[in-house]
């Protein structure tokens, strides 16, 4: 039980920094327009109210689009992120970018390459910016 209060205490701790972070640049009524989540709930959410109540999924569903994606993605455990699904994809352009990267990388675990089965920090720029034009075909 002790670890599901820490878990919680971290919850209501992250919280309160993303409705402080968020509010620098949207008041709590304006969140409270576009969410739909009534003043009061979303002060609770903040630690404005006393006692911090933790956030519900539905709750932070209806923020999805109101506060920044980067900022909600605070609440999640580390290593995932709230993103946004591309509304369309070129898979020919995906496809070839890929390959690129997917060659790059196989040369730069060649034992002939500078840093041999290890990949150098030469390798690691390019596949960066190989892998920088894969999240911009996507």
């Amino acid at each position: 039980m002790a670890h599901d209060c820490e878990i919680t205490a971290r919850i209501k701790a992250t919280q309160e920094t993303v409705f402080r972070i968020a509010t620098t640049r949207l008041p709590l009524r304006a969140i409270e327009a576009d969410s739909g989540i009534p003043y009061g709930t979303l002060r609770s959410y903040a630690g404005h109210n006393g006692e911090t109540a933790v956030m519900s999924l539905t709750s932070l569903n209806k923020l999805i689009g109101v506060i920044p994606d980067d900022l909600l993605s605070l609440l999640l455990p580390d290593g995932r992120q709230i993103v946004r699904a591309p509304e369309s994809i070129d898979h020919d352009e995906l496809c070839e970018a890929m390959q690129e990267w997917l060659a790059e990388k196989a040369r730069a675990h060649h034992p002939d390459s500078p840093g041999g089965r290890e990949i150098a920090p030469c390798e690691d720029n390019v596949l960066r910016g190989k892998f920088a034009a894969v999240k911009a075909a996507a």
